[in-house]
């Protein structure tokens, strides 16, 4: 009797596979890890420690970052803040913890998202995925708007959408890729209560698979860019149990 061998699933080609540079110094979920997102179409390269992670990133920026808070010789929290003064590659951290306060510093030094541990493979590749949906390609067409809808201007505070640059009384400020979007966003309902989930829903899309505390904390980090008083926000101010609303006294977009 012959038997026939079975079809071994088709896989991408290494060259168009998603590159993922994986910081962990833990053996046994490198190993899962390296077996788990090959399977699922990922091309993976592991850093066991935080400098190793940026030397391997200095040599050629992955798609995605799936970094461990807990790191030998730098820490988790320095190299995502290192990558992200450099680059805007989407970094999901990782960690044991589960406290609120490493959450939010993860967020705030410029992580897109987090897992705790343990996780399931299914649950941080659904989040990984959906982090690269929501990156745009810095050379698609549909970045670059019409020029008659390129500002927003509200108040003091102005968004050239085109440009992706935001001033703020006479001055340009320098906000990341999710607090821009945010900005414009609530700039563009000026005067209009926005719930949480409408937030959520048109900055990180109708797939987010996280909590409402990485809202919170851009908010928080966008009061700290716009507000002459962050502890006493008057433009961009909670309303509570709903959501947030930008107060401006004028709206107008320069055509």
């Amino acid at each position: 009797m012959v038997k026939k061998k079975q079809d071994k699933m088709p896989q991408a080609p290494a060259a168009d596979r998603t590159k993922v540079l994986l910081v962990e110094d833990e053996e046994s979920f490198i190993e899962a890890l390296e077996i788990g997102l090959a399977n699922e179409g990922f091309d993976v390269t592991v850093a066991r420690d935080g400098h190793e992670a940026m030397a391997f990133f200095d040599q050629g920026e992955p798609d995605l970052v799936l970094l461990d808070m807990m790191l030998p010789k730098l820490s988790g929290l320095d190299v995502c803040r290192t990558i992200r003064s450099r680059s805007t590659v989407p970094i999901i951290m990782v960690t044991a913890k589960s406290e609120e306060i490493d959450t939010v510093v993860a967020l705030e030094v410029g992580a897109d998202d987090y897992v705790t541990k343990p996780y399931r493979l299914r649950e941080l590749v659904a989040r990984m995925r959906a982090v690269l949906r929501r990156t745009p390609e810095a050379t698609e067409p549909s970045e670059v708007l019409p020029a008659e809808e390129a500002t927003v201007e509200v108040g003091e505070v102005r968004v050239e959408l085109d440009r992706r640059r935001a001033v703020v009384r006479g001055v340009e400020t320098h906000l990341r890729r999710k607090e821009f979007d945010l900005l414009t966003l609530l700039m563009e309902n000026a005067g209009r209560v926005l719930t949480r989930d409408v937030l959520i829903d048109r900055v990180w899309g109708s797939d987010y698979v996280g909590d409402t505390k990485t809202l919170d904390v851009h908010i928080k980090r966008l009061r700290t860019q716009i507000e002459v008083d962050p502890s006493k926000p008057t433009l961009l101010t909670t309303v509570r149990g709903i959501g947030y609303r930008f107060d401006g006294s004028t709206l107008s977009a320069e055509r």
